[in-house]
């Protein structure tokens, strides 16, 4: 399994970025795919998760301003981050498991980590 983010950057609140993971060397859509971030200083946080059904779940600090979408053709995971805050600035990673049905937010349920992206918001 390879996860490479891209599509980081900084941004004035209110902006807007799309990260994008490509994925390679497995079945992307039996994969549950996920996002998470973290901060200096603070816990690696769950930001969104998609399942291999395309049932999506959120943490609650990001609905109505971020989309997870994934295009199974082109083994690509995005997520659309729209009214970004500075509270969002952090590195954001994209995960991977095999468990497709497995709809989590949590990092620990996840098997497999891209690099991360920095996105930073003033």
């Amino acid at each position: 399994v390879q996860l490479v983010e891209s599509g980081g950057g900084s941004v004035q609140a209110g902006g807007s970025l799309r990260l994008s993971c490509d994925a390679s060397r497995y079945t992307f859509s039996a994969y549950c795919m996920g996002w998470s971030r973290q901060a200096p200083g603070k816990e690696h946080e769950g930001v969104a998760a998609i399942d291999s059904d395309g049932h999506i779940h959120y943490t609650d600090s990001v609905k109505g301003r971020f989309t997870i979408s994934r295009d199974n053709a082109k083994n690509t995971l995005y997520l659309q981050m729209n009214s970004l805050k500075p509270e969002d600035t952090a590195m954001y990673y994209c995960a991977a498991d095999s468990r497709g049905w497995f709809l989590t937010l949590r990092p620990d349920d996840f098997g497999y980590w891209g690099q991360g992206t920095q996105v930073t918001v003033s």
